[in-house]
């Protein structure tokens, strides 16, 4: 940490003219965060990086090749993946050991998220390397964003299970989760998991997909879970990346009959103080409340 801190305060004291040039790279791991889809969505410091990096570690050489020849950067790129990632990691972190500044990009947006990195960076991490993020591009921030459902708190969930069953389970283990969640889905399966999290997490519970962010025809539908499982289940199926935001759920106004009827039967077997207090745990209010209002109801 002292090491971010310290590199942050160099930059920031640097005279007015340098701050917008290219600083030489640190030895390090750099993260660096690549276009979602709009090969213009990449930061100056992130081009910086890349022509700068001693090598470039890259989800798909192919796909890498397209964005630096794009922006005519001409660096050593190799292959960094899930399948060759056991293989790769020791060389890698040689090479770490040795000062090299090396530059980790997936095939778009921010590395680690859904992607592949997380070894490697925790790995380098644990043997003592800098981790340098070079933020960017991301779907899940970009489908929040246009998505129009709270965004002061969220939860990113990944992809939701191929079968019906275990992603059933899911829902049910994060319905009352307080926040937006955010899912990666494919378009052949968007359909049924929709249908599948309205039947869980309930037919009017508000949510949005977001697809083909940045690109050409990117479109955002928002609506109830049933408008949209109903809505895509008679469509083809959309293409390509998709991102689905589920609102988080609706408080439900407390029913005081419901309050007030809990505590009389309380109070049939239990001291005022032990009914109160189990009723306000029951509904979640507080204590205090609970036993003001049994007073009442016993006096009345």
């Amino acid at each position: 940490m002292s090491s971010d801190i310290s590199s942050s305060s160099r930059l920031s004291g640097e005279p007015k003219s340098t701050r917008g040039a290219a600083q030489p790279l640190d030895p390090g791991l750099y993260v660096v965060s690549t276009p979602i889809g709009n090969l213009r969505d990449i930061t100056l410091r992130a081009l910086d990086v890349l022509r700068q990096a001693d090598e470039i570690l890259a989800e798909d050489t192919r796909i890498a090749r397209r964005l630096l020849d794009a922006h005519d950067i001409r660096a050593k790129v190799s292959p960094y993946h899930d399948h060759n990632g056991a293989i790769r990691r020791p060389d890698i972190l040689e090479k770490l050991a040795s000062g090299a500044s090396l530059a980790l990009i997936s095939d778009a947006g921010t590395p680690l998220v859904s992607d592949p990195g997380y070894k490697l960076v925790h790995e380098a991490s644990e043997s003592g390397h800098k981790i340098i993020p070079v933020p960017g591009a991301s779907a899940l921030l970009a489908g929040l964003v246009t998505s129009g459902l709270p965004s002061d708190r969220f939860m990113f969930c990944g992809f939701l299970p191929a079968k019906s069953k275990g992603r059933q389970s899911e829902a049910a283990r994060l319905a009352e989760i307080p926040a937006t969640l955010v899912f990666y889905e494919t378009g052949p399966r968007l359909a049924s998991s929709l249908a599948d999290l309205s039947e869980v997490l309930g037919k009017d519970r508000t949510a949005a997909v977001a697809r083909e962010l940045t690109k050409l025809f990117e479109e955002t539908r928002r609506g109830t879970l049933e408008e949209l499982a109903q809505h895509y289940a008679e469509s083809s199926p959309p293409k390509g990346e998709i991102v689905l935001l589920i609102g988080p759920p609706v408080e439900q106004a407390l029913d005081q009959d419901q309050i007030d009827n809990a505590l009389k039967t309380a109070l049939e077997t239990l001291p005022m103080k032990q009914a109160a207090n189990q009723v306000a745990a029951q509904f979640n209010i507080p204590k205090r409340d609970a036993y003001q209002r049994a007073l009442t109801l016993k006096d009345g």
